[in-house]
């Protein structure tokens, strides 16, 4: 089952969802939407031999920026990474990130993999921005819509109490690199 709006309302009275701060009309028939924050950053490919290389089994270097007042134009061929304005916590649903209807019609994908969250997850969604053509986005522009979905069961641990949980720290609402390396360098331990 997907949360609906008085849903969504009740939920949020109660504590079982956070969504700081909502925007106003953003609460829809079936989601909450969530705004692009000031915060971006890319990758900085390593050299090898005469390519650029991104080592999924390294921490990886990333050059953080902020959008300015007039925008920041999007390069297609180009990952960044962005994150959310609004800080959410999601306690007793299943939360799915996806793009706003009027962000994909310009071209703009925010997640290439990692729409699907955590049950238990708090903090700021790091968002996987590409884009077919160019295109200027704003910070607090309207990005995406999160939905909440009831589970089966309740997990015995949630994503924040994990050990094996790759992004605890996201209070910060700067992105967050990839941390795939933790992973594979533990199953080469």
């Amino acid at each position: 089952m997907i949360l609906t709006f008085q849903d969504l309302l009740d939920a949020l009275n109660q504590g079982d969802i956070v969504v700081k701060p909502i925007a106003p009309g953003a609460i829809g028939t079936n989601s909450i939407d969530v705004r692009l924050s000031k915060f971006m950053c890319i990758y900085e490919p390593e050299l090898e031999g005469n390519l650029e290389v991104i080592d999924a089994a390294k921490p990886c270097n990333v050059r953080y920026f902020e959008i300015p007042e007039n925008g920041i134009v999007l390069e297609p061929g180009e990952i960044y990474l962005g994150s959310t304005m609004e800080y959410t916590e999601t306690h007793k649903h299943i939360p799915v990130l996806e793009g706003k209807s009027g962000v994909g019609r310009l071209g703009i994908n925010i997640h290439a993999t990692a729409g699907f969250g955590d049950l238990g997850y708090c903090g700021h969604w790091t968002l996987e921005i590409f884009v077919i053509q160019r295109v200027r986005v704003y910070a607090g522009m309207p990005i995406g819509k999160i939905s909440y979905h009831v589970p089966k069961s309740m997990p015995e641990v949630g994503y924040m109490q994990r050990k094996a949980s790759s992004y605890t720290d996201a209070h910060d609402p700067k992105p967050q690199p990839s941390r795939l390396y933790r992973k594979l360098n533990a199953n080469n331990s």
